[in-house]
Formats: structure tokens, sequence, C-alpha cells
């Protein structure tokens, strides 16, 4: 992250992020951010190795993004007040920005080996695999357990993920499947 004159900071390009991968737990408790996120979280994060994480404030997962996607979190609240609004129903916009803006952010290195914290973890009910799926401007992050029990809205994903599972599963212990 660059510091830009005015006090504003430049994180790095917006991303959209696509494609799948599984990690299982590894060395030293840490998992593998796939390959088809990496570059773009490095890109969107002005080139340093920081992915952001949190808890998706209505599924049972995490989210992954760069730090460029906070630069859109303003907007989308005024929007999602808007919307609100015209459709007459509450909207709490201090409590929406907590949710958005309380991200984590945690360093991953070359080969995309990161540590979850634990109170992210238990947030999504993970064990011992993570289940990557890209979603545009973030990527979801599922414990297999928790995704297998979403309903028909997620089959596609649940038959890749169980893929990548009986290939990481083939490759043996400590080997990660390709994605």
């Amino acid at each position: 992250m660059a510091r830009a004159k005015w006090g504003q900071w430049v994180t790095g390009s917006p991303s959209n992020y696509w494609g799948q991968g599984f990690s299982p737990r590894g060395d030293k408790s840490r998992f593998v951010l796939p390959a088809d996120f990496r570059a773009a979280v490095l890109a969107a994060s002005g080139n340093t190795p920081t992915l952001c994480l949190d808890k998706h404030h209505k599924l049972p997962c995490l989210v992954g993004f760069g730090l460029s996607r906070a630069e859109s979190f303003a907007g989308q609240i005024l929007h999602e007040e808007r919307i609100a609004l015209e459709r007459g129903e509450p909207f709490d916009a201090d409590e929406r920005a907590a949710q958005l803006y309380g991200f984590l952010r945690t360093k991953f290195d070359d080969s995309g080996r990161f540590i979850l914290p634990d109170h992210l973890a238990e947030q999504a009910q993970v064990g011992e695999a993570l289940y990557f799926h890209g979603g545009g401007g973030h990527f979801t992050i599922w414990a297999p357990d928790v995704l297998f029990a979403m309903g028909s809205g997620w089959d596609s994903a649940k038959a890749t993920c169980r893929a990548l599972m009986a290939e990481t599963a083939a490759r043996g212990p400590g080997r990660r499947a390709r994605k």
C-alpha cells in the first residue's frame, strides 16, 4: 500500500475472483490460498501479500478479498441505504459499516500459505480443510461439511469441492489439489 497525496491510501486495482480451490490444514496449522486467487489478491492489495478475511454477513462461511475492495464500501452502504428507504425497510448504516470494515488482514507467503485466526475459523466451523469459491468482488471460503449442508443452489460448488477433496486424497498426505 502506497501513500498518495492528500492522505489517501492507494491499495491496488479492483479485482474479480473466479475459480475454485481446496486446501487441507497444513504444517503449523496453515492453509494455502489457491493459485486461482493468489495473483488477484496480490494485485488488489497493491502488490503486498495481504489477504482480507471476514465472516460472510449472510452465509455460514468466510469471505476473502484484496484491500482494494474496501474502497467500494462507502458507496455500497449508500446504495443499500437507498434501496432500504425505497422499500420502506429499516437500515442501520453504522451496523453495515461495522460488518464491511471489520475485516481482518493477514499475510500470505509466496506459496500462498496463511494462518486462519481461530476466531474466524470458529465462526465458519472450520475443521481440517477449506474450499474456496469465486464470487466476483470477493470469494467465499467454506468448511466442506458446512457447504455440503447448503441447499440445491450450491450443488455445483458441492460437486467441485468433492472432486477437489478426492484429488487431494489421491495425491496423498501433505499434497494439495492443483487448483
